[in-house]
């Protein structure tokens, strides 16, 4: 009888809960969502309206100026994207539909992201990035709240002596996708840890081979962050490659190396883009390579994204799920939660340092009434610090395409 009651308990537990009433205060900031969002999209189709019927000419625009004025219509948009988004995310938590609630958010959270970036583009680190910022870290927040699968999961941890899982906690199989769609749970926390091993593990392999290939003997500092052995590109293009190839990672080498080399080249001439535009930093030329584009990525180093996806996917994502998982279960959120804050601190500080370096190169910095970050990254991180620390880039102001 005790163990049929168990195993009923188990069941029901099991059993995802995608309907379910939210606190006040959240619905509150449904409602609050819908009347803003609603608001934002009216302005919007009137703002087109007047620029449709009004006298704007476009054929006088420079190169950059057009390259400006490009990534502000697609910030713009997806803008307004978000705004009607947010009346639809208002109304799943007046429902209380989690799973579609937490769908919407991971789809907002990524739109967002790319708004910031274009803001950054066009204005570097300032006011534009705060509503976004604020915007980006509820919808995180939301995104945890939300998830049906977290929410079992902090059940889970508070039943864990009562439903007896205490073994597969032990066995490290706590990460693995039991829905057989994919090798592991696609959360915060995995993907956290990927994202940090994969750029400690990048700026290893990106060393070596610059000692070996590129200049023999010769050490230079690869890093991508002002503080620690991280290079953030490896540890993006890992999180990437992990959420499309973990439904794949029982299909044919073949078929996962080619995903891997389009992925990581299409990745690796994004981020070499947004570095140019944004700072007008060259942090890599390939020009005159065997089937480069643009100078940006080529055919060498995407047949290396593909051997590493696939190395990734079929070796190095068990082996990292087993190391992961070492953490103790009552310490493993607290770890994670101090290093996500620390992660965070150093990439805003880094974009932060790379923006003053950009301006002190342009010739904007005001220097008579710098602000507060800008006094402390001139004090901290001068020209000499940023040469030194970002040894593999070279910086050209006239090649960026800042609005201002």
């Amino acid at each position: 009888m005790a163990a049929a009651d168990e195993k009923q308990s188990n069941n029901r537990f099991e059993e995802v809960d995608e309907t379910e009433k939210y606190p006040l205060l959240i619905r509150i900031y449904g409602v609050v969502s819908i009347i803003a969002g609603g608001i934002q999209v009216v302005a919007f189709i009137l703002a087109m309206l007047a620029v449709f019927f009004g006298d704007v000419d476009f054929s006088e625009l420079e190169p950059h100026t057009v390259t400006t004025l490009v990534i502000g219509i697609i910030a713009l948009v997806l803008s307004v994207i978000l705004s009607a988004m947010f009346v639809v995310l208002g109304v799943r938590l007046l429902r209380g539909k989690r799973k579609r609630a937490a769908l919407i958010c991971n789809i907002m959270i990524a739109i967002e992201v790319i708004v910031m970036i274009c803001h950054f583009m066009l204005t570097g680190l300032s006011r534009e990035l705060i509503a976004p910022g604020v915007n980006m870290i509820i919808l995180i927040a939301l995104q945890t709240y939300s998830d049906p699968a977290l929410h079992q999961e902090r059940r889970l941890h508070r039943r864990l002596h009562e439903l007896e899982w205490r073994s597969e906690v032990e066995d490290g199989t706590l990460g693995l996708d039991t829905t057989g769609k994919g090798y592991i749970k696609l959360n915060f926390f995995n993907l956290f840890w990927i994202f940090v091993v994969a750029c400690v593990a990048g700026l290893v392999v990106e060393v070596i081979w610059h000692m070996i290939v590129v200049d023999p003997g010769v050490y230079q500092d690869r890093a991508g962050l002002l503080y620690g052995p991280f290079s953030p590109i490896y540890g993006v293009g890992a999180v990437l490659m992990t959420i499309a190839l973990n439904r794949f990672h029982k299909k044919s080498p073949i078929l996962i190396f080619l995903v891997s080399a389009v992925i990581g080249g299409a990745f690796e001439y994004f981020v070499s883009w947004f570095m140019q535009v944004a700072f007008g930093i060259v942090a890599w030329d390939y020009s005159g390579t065997f089937l480069n584009i643009n100078g940006r990525t080529n055919f060498m180093f995407m047949c290396m994204w593909g051997v590493l996806g696939l190395l990734w996917v079929k070796f190095a994502t068990p082996l990292l799920l087993k190391l992961v998982n070492k953490i103790p279960w009552n310490l493993r959120y607290v770890v994670t939660s101090i290093c996500t804050v620390f992660m965070v601190i150093d990439c805003v500080l880094t974009l932060a340092a790379l923006d003053c370096w950009y301006e002190r190169a342009a010739g904007t910095m005001d220097y008579e009434y710098p602000t507060a970050i800008e006094s402390f990254c001139n004090e901290n991180y001068d020209d000499e610090f940023m040469e030194n620390r970002f040894q593999s880039m070279t910086m050209n102001p006239d090649n960026a395409s800042r609005a201002s």
